[in-house]
């Protein structure tokens, strides 16, 4: 009979942990950024937030999948928008507010493509 393997704990790279967060890489902790992210860490870190991570999700700076799921547009719109750099929710809020016209076109073309998928999914 052969003995059963030691189980492996599977780890990611802080980029990884960090994306999978939803937070910005650089501005999470130092000792977050230096080691290494197992799976159960990862599970921790989410079902029960440390406050940083808790005030880093509510405050930001955000990075641009958040931002651009908060503004209702996708990536390429905020790239098309003139926004390159991450943003904290004041940020976000104020871009709301403002409503510039890149913001509407972006939002109505994210509307278009979001019917046209539902449309292709119900064939």
């Amino acid at each position: 009979m052969t003995s059963p393997k030691p189980k492996t704990i599977q780890t990611m790279k802080p980029e990884t942990a960090a994306k999978k967060l939803g937070v910005l890489l650089s501005a999470t902790p130092a000792e977050f950024q230096a080691g290494v992210v197992s799976r159960d860490e990862l599970n921790e870190l989410q079902s029960t937030p440390p406050a940083w991570l808790a005030d880093l999700r509510r405050n930001g700076p955000h990075p641009k999948q958040v931002i651009a799921a908060k503004l209702g547009v996708s990536i390429s719109g905020l790239t098309r928008g003139g926004i390159t750099e991450p943003l904290t929710t004041a940020e976000i809020d104020a871009l709301k507010a403002e409503n510039p016209a890149w913001l509407e076109r972006e939002r109505s073309i994210q509307a278009e493509t979001r019917k046209e998928a539902l449309r292709l999914k119900q064939r």
